[in-house]
């Protein structure tokens, strides 16, 4: 069936290369999937997981939104940040869900909702993938 070539990368590294034999993305309009030989795509990611599939194994990344590429079989994804599931600290997502829930909860006027919702939403989205793996 061959591979597409994955790209995961943030503003301060490349967090995924190498080559894939599928991968399902978090789309805004809800997830996708990549095979290679896939038509040249452009999609906004929502904070979600992207997994793939790599030499038969399935892999996790957490992504906080971005952009999804397709081009010539080479899914680049520009990510705000990433994180490979082996690579989450479940206590700090936990400390994050705690801190976030808190301020959701303290209905203090200066708190930002939309940025305690976000934060809550990568906390949970952190420590499922955590446990994926």
């Amino acid at each position: 069936m061959g591979t597409l070539q994955l790209e995961v990368v943030t503003p301060d590294k490349t967090v995924v290369s190498c080559p894939v034999e599928m991968a399902v993305c978090p789309g805004v309009q809800g997830e996708f999937g990549v095979l290679p030989k896939h038509v040249s795509l452009l999609s906004a990611l929502k904070i979600g997981g992207l997994r793939y599939k790599t030499d038969g194994k399935e892999e996790h990344v957490f992504i906080s939104g971005g952009f999804a590429d397709v081009n010539n079989d080479v899914l680049t994804v520009l990510a705000e940040s990433a994180e490979l599931a082996e690579d989450i600290d479940a206590a700090r997502a936990m400390a994050a869900k705690e801190r976030a829930e808190k301020r959701l909860t303290s209905h203090d006027e200066a708190v930002d909702m939309v940025r305690a919702e976000a934060a809550l939403q990568r906390a949970v989205i952190r420590l499922h993938l955590a446990q994926v793996r």
